[in-house]
């Protein structure tokens, strides 16, 4: 692997080439720009390779950039814009530009016409930079799409379908995971995912890698178990009861913990197989009120328990902790306690970006990180040069012995700078932590602004004014990521922006982060940070003996480079521990991610294919191979075939009656005999069905294997997660966990893909279609009262047996006795009589019950005229049911007097429906809600 010098010098010598192109390009005309575009997409569809356009893309898009927004590249962003478009993360200062560096790679990846992503952390950074670029786009003549929350899909599809896509990075792996549920493949949004281009992207692809993204619909409510684990975590002595592990956020019971538990809940093993759940609930209601708190990981706001970002202190809107934690905190919180629900799709960042064909970002720090990058993205992490030398100083860390101690001096320190001029940036790592400055600050007398969860609408308007004279804001960690801190000239005479860092961060880069909002392009400034003994990294780290030393320091602080490494190593072994979690969560979801992409893969050939015969048959196939599995017996220590038990349970159900005789199945080869049973289902299946129009039965076909599909994916995805919560276990009977949930999710997934053959086949078996474009009129046959009789009387059904499940065992039975495929057509013919006959007496029970008609004008007056009514709108309801009584007095056949009941019912159910509209006329609106493909998306969670 090229070093990062050897690869800068490389990409150095390109830059050069590309700026002395420049006096080239000035001579071009506006209206050249999209012909020069066309001409080098001609040439790559003519073969020639897009890296062979670096240069002349990067030089006609620079000199874009130049007319429309006045911005002429500097060498060092031409270096960041090739590290990008050959697929590594470009590390950029603060202020360096990333912006206008990303649109190279983007315009020159467009070209292919396969599509770019350009992923931002929040839609306003989305909206903003595809605002600018698009403007240096329009000239280029590149289109360029913005893909947002609650957009309507023809919109997001016409986003995802421009040369140049903005879009966030949850937004993206939902409409993905949603493309993977539609049952019309007009529904999906998204094409191929070709090029990504990430923004911040140590914040997309390590601080979120460890929150899956998940799509989940309502399941059982489990309420009264949540608030009672939620009484039993306030009744725990967090001294005697549990133990925390502080490194991992993780609580355990106690031998007096378990007693008090077993005690609580009247159970005699906490442990025993059927107190599974509540054992889970127990942990979740420990960890809520032990390890989790409010202003931290979470906020309380109108009712609702929302969580915080943990690197940037934004809400997280629409998300929620799985596995009952977001319930468990709900119950501590006395808030509504909202239904559990089931996953119906899910991804983790890592393997979704890996499905990128090529991937690069952009960070202001990621060089720490470079390790997980190359073992889990693939990209290696490139050090860009900055434009000017940076000049800001980075002040030794003032230690403390308490946090009250550290923010004395800090205000002190704040008085002294705030008097002088120059702005202060002061940075946290939590909302909780960013509040109790604020008290300090309030006391103190001083003005400040402040971001946090609470106030996140103002944060790109506060932090372009924090380089102010006089002014202090106050943040949580990387609010403001994306918006530089533009300093006058003033300012920078009196030294620039000053940094106060509260607390170090889980990593380095948070704080490297921190510290570059000062310094940016050669400006002055410097940086400083204020530790504690109480501080939570500290706590986890650092010795009790350590901190009990530094108590005796008072208000006095050291400044120690011994200290300062140590603090620096908490990090480090912070920074591995959650590498090792990260990782974790990606060995156990690369199993699911293998099956998961096959699935998809299959599922979408099912929505494209024009012909689906080749698939069922291998469902036929999987089926056929199971019921001679199940038809096979031990005897004298070795497993044969009954044949007998065999043709029983297939002969007229999923073969033609008498198709088979025993002795066609003796020795045979089981997979050979397997295909042969296979091509005798698709017969027998392809005789039902040979009327019908092949794109009524593809539609059919279709609809019910992507049912099955989905039915049993959610069911696969919903067991391997609880194999997965429980798999910790296994290393407790000396078992590898991990080999052990690779063996069970495998052995689970060849049950799923079983399973959904089972059920295509069995539906596919007992499905009687008509054409719909078949009218009974144009089948000549008239459905008459004496048509049923005949029907009913022929099979032994009566009119009590009107109903699917004995419609369909009847003529089950009678179809699998037929003697010809005459008598079996005719079978099916009177089946499918049958079975619409009950579609249409449901039909009229639930207009009736819905009080809603759905008849035309003709079939509406006909039924007025059957009663004697002239006009409906001048009409009461007590003279509609008096006209009803009239009128059955004067009949006596059953036929006519069930005719005026179904009238009676009409007119009533119309006279209803037109009083409800005289009400509320917003009840003619009719709203068509395209959103919901496979199943309703009640709430996205996080893992």
């Amino acid at each position: 692997m090229a070093s990062d010098k050897s690869l800068l010098r490389m990409y150095g010598k390109y830059a050069n080439e590309i700026l002395s192109l420049e006096p080239e390009m000035k001579k071009l005309a506006n209206e050249d720009f999209a012909i020069k575009t066309q001409e080098l997409r001609d040439r790559i569809a003519n073969g020639e390779h897009v890296d062979d356009l670096v240069v002349e893309a990067y030089a006609l898009a620079r000199e874009a950039a130049n007319r429309v927004l006045g911005l002429n590249a500097y060498k060092v962003q031409l270096v960041g814009a090739i590290i990008l478009h050959f697929g590594d993360i470009a590390e950029m200062r603060t202020g360096e530009g990333k912006t206008l560096t990303g649109l190279f790679p983007a315009y020159l990846n467009s070209l292919t016409g396969k599509g770019v992503h350009i992923v931002t952390v929040n839609e306003y950074l989305s909206r903003r930079d595809s605002e600018i670029n698009g403007q240096v786009f329009d000239l280029l003549g590149v289109t360029v799409g913005l893909n947002g929350t609650r957009m309507p899909k023809n919109f997001k599809r016409e986003a995802y379908h421009a040369d140049i896509t903005y879009t966030t990075n949850a937004e993206l792996g939902f409409d993905y995971l949603r493309d993977n549920m539609v049952v019309d493949k007009e529904h999906k949004v998204q094409r191929e995912l070709n090029f990504a281009i990430i923004d911040e992207a140590d914040s997309v692809l390590i601080d979120e890698a460890r929150t899956p993204l998940i799509i989940s619909g309502g399941s059982s409510s489990r309420i009264n178990l949540y608030k009672a684990a939620d009484e039993f975590a306030q009744k725990v002595n967090d001294k005697e009861d549990i133990d925390i592990d502080l490194e991992t956020k993780q609580v355990y019971l106690t031998e007096t913990g378990m007693k008090k538990a077993k005690d609580f809940f009247s159970l005699e093993n906490l442990f025993a197989l059927e107190n599974t759940e509540i054992f889970h609930l127990i942990l979740n209601a420990l960890k809520a009120h032990f390890t989790f708190k409010e202003g931290v990981e979470y906020t309380v706001a109108s009712g609702e328990v929302e969580l915080i970002d943990q690197f940037t202190g934004r809400i997280l809107k629409g998300r929620a902790y799985s596995d009952g934690l977001q319930q468990a905190i709900q119950a501590k919180e006395k808030v509504e306690i909202e239904e559990e629900t089931t996953t119906l799709a899910t991804i983790t960042y890592q393997n979704f970006y890996r499905l990128y064909a090529k991937l690069s970002g952009m960070t202001g720090t990621a060089k720490t990180e470079e390790e997980e990058f190359i073992k889990i993205y693939n990209t290696r992490v490139v050090v860009c040069p900055t434009n000017r030398p940076v000049i800001r100083k980075d002040e030794p860390d003032y230690t403390f012995g308490t946090k009250h101690a550290a923010l004395k001096k800090l205000i002190q320190d704040i008085k002294t700078v705030n008097e002088i001029g120059n702005p202060i940036l002061i940075g946290t790592t939590s909302v909780e932590s960013s509040e109790q400055i604020a008290r300090y600050l309030e006391k103190a007398g001083l003005h400040f602004e402040m971001i946090n969860a609470k106030n996140h609408d103002r944060e790109a308007d506060i932090v372009s004014q924090a380089g102010q004279k006089y002014a202090i804001t106050l943040a949580t960690n990387m609010a403001g990521r994306g918006t530089d801190i533009k300093l006058s000239q003033e300012v920078k005479d009196l030294g620039g922006l000053v940094v106060f860092g509260v607390e170090r961060n889980e990593a380095r880069r948070i704080d490297n982060q921190l510290r570059g909002r000062s310094g940016r392009q050669g400006d002055p400034g410097m940086s400083r940070f204020y530790i504690s003994m109480e501080d939570d990294l500290m706590i986890r780290f650092a010795s009790p003996r350590a901190r009990k030393s530094f108590l005796s320091l008072g208000d006095e602080h050291i400044k120690s480079k011994f200290f300062t490494r140590a603090v620096t190593n908490a990090q480090k072994k912070l920074e591995g521990l959650n590498f090792d979690q990260r990782k974790n969560v990606l060995d156990y979801d690369n199993i699911l991610a293998q099956q998961r992409e096959a699935m998809y893969a299959q599922r979408d050939s099912i929505l494209w294919a024009d012909n689906l015969k080749v698939v069922i048959k291998k469902f036929q196939i999987t089926v056929a191979y199971e019921i001679i599995e199940e038809n096979s017996e031990i005897v004298h220590g070795e497993k044969t075939l009954n044949a007998e038990k065999l043709l029983k349970s297939i002969d007229g159900k999923l073969v033609a009656h008498k198709r088979f005789v025993a002795k066609d199945f003796y020795n045979k080869e089981k997979m050979n005999l397997a295909v042969q049973l296979a091509e005798a289902m698709l017969e027998f299946y392809k005789a039902r069905v040979i009327d019908i129009p092949d794109d009524v039965v593809l539609q059919m076909e279709r609809k019910n294997v992507l049912t099955s599909f989905d039915k049993y994916w959610t069911r696969h995805i919903d067991i391997a997660s609880k194999l997965k919560a429980g798999i910790y276990l296994q290393q407790y009977a000396q078992n590898n966990p991990l080999a052990v949930y690779v063996e069970q999710a495998t052995e689970l997934f060849n049950k799923t893909k079983i399973y959904i053959a089972s059920e295509v086949v069995d539906i596919l078996s007992k499905i009687i279609i008509r054409d719909p474009e078949q009218n009974v009129e144009s089948q000549k046959i008239e459905i008459t009262d004496e048509i049923i009789d005949d029907i009913l009387e022929s099979t032994g059904l009566t009119k009590a047996n009107i109903n699917n499940k004995d419609i369909n065992a009847k003529f089950d039975e009678l179809i699998s006795k037929a003697d010809n495929q005459n008598d079996i057509k005719k079978l099916s013919i009177q089946r499918d009589i049958m079975l619409g006959l009950v579609i249409e007496i449901q039909k009229r029970r639930e207009n009736s019950e819905n009080k809603t008609v759905n008849l035309g004008k003709d079939e509406i007056d006909q039924m007025l005229e059957i009663l004697g009514i002239d006009n409906i709108g001048s009409t009461s309801k007590e003279e509609i049911i008096s006209k009803y009584e009239e009128k059955l007095k004067t009949v006596s056949d059953d036929k006519t007097k069930n005719l005026i009941n179904i009238a009676k019912d009409v007119i009533i159910a119309l006279y209803e429906q037109i009083e409800l509209i005289k009400k509320d006329a917003s009840s003619l609106k009719s709203v068509i809600d395209d959103d919901n493909d496979g199943g309703e998306v009640a709430k996205t969670r996080i893992g």
